[in-house]
C-alpha cells in the first residue's frame, strides 16, 4: 500500500466515457470487527483508497497492500485537504478509469459529508455506490453500555453536529433545551461549554446526566460522566475523537459497560 501525493490540477480536461467508479464506504467507529462484510471485501480488493483521519490504523492495515492510498484527513482547526480538493481528487481519479474507494469513519451519510462528495460526481456522470457503516453514536454508545433509547428513560434519540457550516449558530436551542429524548453531539468537544450553557438557558436541567465517550470502540476507549453543568470541565479532560451524549440513559453505563471489562481481562 503506497501513500501518494494529491494529483489535483485546476481545470483538468477529462472525457466522461473513461469514468471509473466511486464507492463510498463507511468504516464504522474504529473497531475493525465492526466493518461490514461488504466493506471488508472491497478494501481487500481495492485499487485506490481515499481515506480520512478517523479511519483506524487497524482498518487501514486491511487494505489491499497493492492499492494506492491517499490521505485526506481533517481535524478541528486544520484541514490537510480542503473539501473542494477532496471532491476534485475523487473526480480526477475516477475519470482515469479507476475504481475509487472513498473510506470514511462511521457512516458516510451521518455527518460524513458523503452526500456532498457524491453530488460533485454528478456533473461528470461518474457512477457510484454507498456502503453504510456503523455510525459513532450507536457504535460508541453500545461499547460504553449506554442504550440510546430505553423505555424507562427515553423513547427517542437525536443526532446533532457540534460543528456547523461556516461556524453559524443555527441550532434550535429552545427545542433542544426542552428535549425529553437522548441528545448525541458529534464533533462537539470544543463547543461543549456553549452546548451546556445554551441547553440550560433554554430549559434543560443543569443536573441532567451526560457522558463523553473518548476514542470509542478502541482499546483506548474512556467514558467520562457527570452533569450538564459540568460538561465543559469534562470536555477539557477528553481528547478527540469524542462523542457527547446527554440524557438519563447515560447513567446506565455504570451497570452495562461490558467493553471496559474485556479490556481489563485482556491486560
Amino acid at each position: 500500500m503506497t501513500e501518494q501525493g494529491l494529483p489535483i490540477t485546476e481545470g483538468a480536461q477529462h472525457t466522461v466515457r473513461n469514468a471509473g467508479k466511486v464507492i463510498l464506504v463507511g468504516s464504522g467507529p474504529g473497531d475493525p470487527d465492526l466493518l461490514t462484510v461488504k466493506a471488508l471485501r472491497l478494501l481487500q480488493h481495492a485499487e485506490v483508497v481515499v481515506h480520512d483521519r478517523l479511519v483506524s490504523a487497524e482498518i487501514i492495515a486491511l487494505i489491499n497492500p497493492q492499492a494506492e492510498c491517499f490521505f485526506v484527513g481533517k481535524q478541528a482547526g486544520y484541514h490537510c485537504v480542503p473539501q473542494s480538493g477532496i471532491n476534485q481528487l475523487l473526480v480526477e481519479l475516477s475519470l482515469q478509469g479507476k475504481q475509487v474507494i472513498r473510506l470514511k469513519g462511521g457512516d458516510p451519510f451521518i455527518f460524513g459529508r458523503g452526500g456532498e462528495e457524491l453530488e460533485a460526481l454528478l456533473p461528470f456522470n461518474i457512477p457510484f455506490e454507498v456502503v453504510p457503516g456503523i455510525t459513532a453514536a450507536s457504535g460508541c454508545a453500545a461499547y460504553a453500555g449506554i442504550p440510546l433509547t430505553h423505555r424507562d428513560y427515553t423513547q427517542g434519540v437525536q443526532f446533532i453536529t457540534g460543528h456547523l457550516k461556516n461556524d453559524a449558530h443555527q441550532l434550535d436551542w429552545p427545542l433542544l433545551g426542552k428535549a425529553t429524548h437522548t441528545l448525541v453531539f458529534y464533533m462537539g468537544l470544543t463547543q461543549s461549554s456553549g452546548i451546556a450553557s445554551n441547553l440550560i438557558e433554554h430549559g434543560m436541567d443543569a443536573a441532567m446526566p451526560v457522558a463523553i465517550i473518548e476514542k470509542g470502540t478502541s482499546k483506548q476507549q474512556r467514558t467520562l460522566q457527570g452533569s450538564l453543568k459540568d460538561l465543559g470541565d469534562l470536555a477539557a479532560q477528553a481528547e478527540s475523537p469524542s462523542l457527547i451524549i446527554i440524557g438519563k440513559v447515560t447513567q446506565l453505563a455504570s451497570k452495562l459497560d461490558w467493553f471496559s471489562a474485556t479490556l481489563d481481562t485482556a491486560e
